[in-house]
């Protein structure tokens, strides 16, 4: 089971982790689970989701929002949300940026705090982690997992992953909704450590660990801290 003991390595440690025995088991038993389990848990949520779209709707703007991240052996996908900002919120971070405090702060932990983008639902829907109920089809269409490190962009990738040898572990797996990061204070913590969480991740994984994690994020989610 993994520790907050993660271990600490160098940028030029950029090859991924070996293969274990049994790794390609355990890899065809994750993506069972993560099948049954997405396909369940869609089931069990419509009607949650369905009244989601329907407050989102009536907020204005699309009900979805899609962006590019970098998924397993770096292959780009759209990942899924039920949209928590303002249309064009783009510009709106280039504007908000553009305070030396609001910069500082996305540079270190790629939030903001009292982000204007985000819309009066949008807020429940983060703080309560409902944004990410779409991504469920991300982990049927085989894009993501329901354990895994956080999906990122590119740049996150490379700047941030990179710099901490972590690049080739993150690349090595496919993102998650929930992680180690996910129940371990989320945005509470810096970006550094959730780049250590995730390679930590990447090392020790197993289903075992996966059902703990899986089995520590509704109370994650119920107690709010460090909620994006």
């Amino acid at each position: 089971m993994l520790t907050e003991n993660w271990p600490r390595i160098g940028p030029e440690d950029q090859q991924p982790p070996p293969r274990r025995a049994g790794s390609i088991l355990r890899t065809s038993c994750k993506r069972l689970v993560d099948v049954l389990g997405a396909s369940i848990m869609l089931v069990l949520l419509t009607p949650a989701c369905a009244l989601i779209a329907a407050a989102v709707a009536l907020d204005g703007g699309p009900i979805l929002y899609a962006h590019t991240r970098v998924g397993r052996q770096g292959r780009s996908f759209r990942c899924y949300k039920f949209r928590s900002m303002v249309p064009q919120a783009d510009r709106v971070l280039a504007d908000l940026l553009q305070d030396p405090q609001m910069r500082a702060a996305w540079e270190t932990k790629r939030k903001l705090p009292r982000d204007a983008r985000v819309t009066r639902i949008g807020r429940i829907l983060r703080v309560t982690s409902l944004d990410e109920l779409p991504q469920l089809f991300n982990v049927l269409r085989g894009d993501m997992s329901l354990v895994g490190p956080r999906p990122v962009v590119r740049e996150e990738l490379e700047r941030h992953y990179a710099r901490l040898g972590a690049q080739a572990a993150y690349l090595s797996v496919r993102p998650g909704i929930t992680g180690l990061w996910q129940v371990s204070g989320r945005s509470d913590t810096s970006y550094d450590s959730r780049v250590l969480l995730d390679l930590a991740y990447v090392e020790e994984q197993s289903i075992l660990t996966d059902l703990a994690i899986l089995l520590r994020t509704p109370a994650a989610v119920l107690r709010g801290r460090g909620a994006c």
